[in-house]
């Protein structure tokens, strides 16, 4: 199994059909500013350096963001937030994502997501979420080389938990709860959360610039790669 598999298997997963429906029809029916534009309309696989030391994951793709472009966190506000935070942290060329073809390349990280479907209001079902989970877990496995694990929110956190259990970490006890900055050591990885890039979070002040680029300073410190300078 290689990275390249599992992304192909991961777009064509049919699994769920209550997100098989929500996808393909915020496709066939998008807002006027997107009119035109072919969606991607599949699930999204994860994104960025096969050689990361630093894994991002988020909750699933944005209906119009992933979902439109095919790239986890682009052509959304939250990805305008996520990447503007990798490019000054070092780990992207540049501080936008807006299409596949953009030039975007991360370097030492990885961005994927617990859910690989736009769900409706951004809520996976309880079954959703769990017929999902394996693919985080055989992702995680593929990537011999990370060592920090950022979790955008507490499904993003519950995700990367589920995936490190099931890959063989022990998990402390009691279970490392969600918090901004919250820190868990599993193995040999370091859990870090962050609020979530949503625009909920963004735009009410609750995240900012400063304290999304703290976590990505401390996930570039627990991953042995120097400070971004």
């Amino acid at each position: 199994m290689s990275l390249e598999t599992l992304s192909a298997e991961i777009s064509a997963c049919r699994a769920c059909p209550r997100l098989v429906e929500w996808r393909e029809s915020v496709a066939a029916n998008p807002p006027k500013r997107y009119r035109g534009e072919e969606y991607w309309a599949r699930p999204v696989p994860g994104f960025g350096d096969p050689a990361a030391r630093i894994a991002v994951v988020g909750l699933a793709p944005a209906a119009n963001g992933a979902n439109r472009t095919g790239r986890m966190f682009t052509g959304d506000r939250s990805g305008d937030w996520l990447y503007a935070a990798m490019f000054r942290a070092g780990l992207a060329n540049q501080p936008e994502s807006i299409s596949t073809d953009d030039g975007l390349e991360l370097t030492d990280a990885w961005v994927t997501a617990a859910v690989r479907c736009a769900p409706p209001d951004n809520k996976p079902a309880t079954d959703e979420r769990d017929r999902c989970a394996p693919f985080l877990i055989r992702e995680l496995s593929l990537l011999k080389n990370v060592r920090s694990i950022i979790a955008l929110g507490a499904f993003g956190w519950n995700g990367a938990l589920t995936a490190l259990a099931a890959g063989g970490h022990a998990i402390p006890r009691p279970k490392p709860r969600f918090s901004h900055g919250a820190e868990s050591r599993i193995g040999d990885f370091t859990l870090i959360g962050s609020y979530h890039v949503s625009q909920q979070n963004t735009f009410t002040g609750r995240l900012t610039e400063p304290m999304l680029d703290a976590v990505f300073a401390r996930a570039r410190e627990a991953a042995g790669l120097p400070a971004n300078r």
